[in-house]
């Protein structure tokens, strides 16, 4: 008899009303800041990711579903949705004026990841990309906007925690301060953690 592939499931019954509801949701919130849905699609060519996620990163070396297609395309399945918006925002002209573009996405993603209880090869994620707005505020807005959207689920007990992995000025440093550590541990590593210690050590945290 047929199963579902490894890693993939079935929605049905209360677990799909969740999703739905979590998808209503979403839209609310979402679209009382501004924000409209955009929809891409699954496949891509290869090189969207390779560029943005990066050929270094573990997804584009080990997670990826990517295949030759009839045409002889390389093509993949897209692993996250930034890099699908942002080839849309471009191939539209979307920033042909200077009005902020403001989108939203919510669909299905697919990495080739080590199974584990709850993470699924075939995940659903959500995600928002602002354009033409690059401001302490935006930043705070799309904050407000994931609680929002968090309290409307009936989640009440919430703590953000804000990170920085420093300006483009002064990352490099701290690249180097993070090798230097981890350096002197080597012998604990495997292999692979040396590749990435040495091609992004933020990768490898």
């Amino acid at each position: 008899m047929a199963q579902s592939v490894k890693g993939t499931r079935d929605l049905f019954g209360g677990e799909l009303d969740w999703f739905q509801r979590i998808e209503d949701t979403v839209r609310r919130a979402f679209h009382r800041h501004g924000y409209s849905e955009i929809r891409t699609p699954i496949l891509e060519e290869i090189e969207v990711f390779k560029r943005s996620v990066g050929e270094s990163s573990d997804i584009v070396h080990k997670e990826m579903y990517d295949f030759f297609d009839k045409g002889k395309r390389h093509v993949a399945m897209r692993p996250e949705n930034t890099a699908g918006v942002v080839r849309a925002v471009i191939q539209h002209q979307l920033l042909a004026t200077s009005d902020p573009q403001l989108l939203y996405y919510i669909g299905p993603m697919f990495r080739y990841e080590r199974m584990q209880a709850g993470r699924y090869r075939q995940f659903w994620q959500i995600g928002a990309e602002s354009f033409q707005v690059s401001t302490p505020e935006s930043e705070a807005e799309s904050l407000v906007m994931l609680y929002d959207f968090l309290r409307e689920l009936g989640l009440t007990r919430l703590t953000f925690s804000i990170n920085s992995v420093g300006t483009p000025e002064c990352r490099p440093a701290f690249h180097e301060a993070f090798r230097a550590f981890f350096r002197t541990r080597e012998a604990e590593f495997c292999e692979d953690c040396h590749r990435r210690i040495e091609e992004n050590p933020l990768r490898f945290l």
